[in-house]
């Protein structure tokens, strides 16, 4: 019996991270297609519970961040009906940073300043890279 509950267990593992993987790249095509620079995909899953994905990515100023947020609750809300359990961008005076939670997969929006300040894929350098976009 435990057995059967373990092979359960695995197949929906294996489900959500495919789900996390299938919503981490649409993210990184939205992020993409707002002209977001220097675009990483990092799978996360082994060195924390925190999340499966990091997207991370350079924006050109705040009114592009605010774009891209606002694309990505639109699009994600419409297309897959998910909406960030945490959201903590621009305009709530992130001062460069913007950050969307989606559970498994969280987006970091970054000017190029703060990009180089809170080096984020240093901090995560073991974690392997999915996607880079430059």
């Amino acid at each position: 019996m435990n057995c059967k509950r373990g092979s359960n267990h695995n197949k929906e593992s294996r489900r959500s991270s495919l789900d996390s993987n299938l919503l981490a790249r649409r993210i990184v095509d939205i992020v993409e297609e707002k002209q977001a620079s220097d675009i990483v995909l990092l799978d996360i899953h082994e060195q924390t519970s925190l999340a499966d994905y990091f997207v991370i990515a350079t924006v050109h100023n705040e009114r592009q961040a605010n774009a891209i947020e606002d694309e990505l609750l639109v699009s994600l809300k419409l297309e897959q009906n998910i909406r960030p359990l945490h959201l903590d961008g621009v305009k709530n005076g992130g001062g460069g940073w913007a950050v969307l939670d989606y559970g498994d997969v969280i987006i970091h929006l970054f000017t190029q300043e703060m990009r180089d300040y809170y080096d984020l894929e240093g901090l995560w350098r073991n974690d392997n890279v999915v996607v880079k976009v430059l």
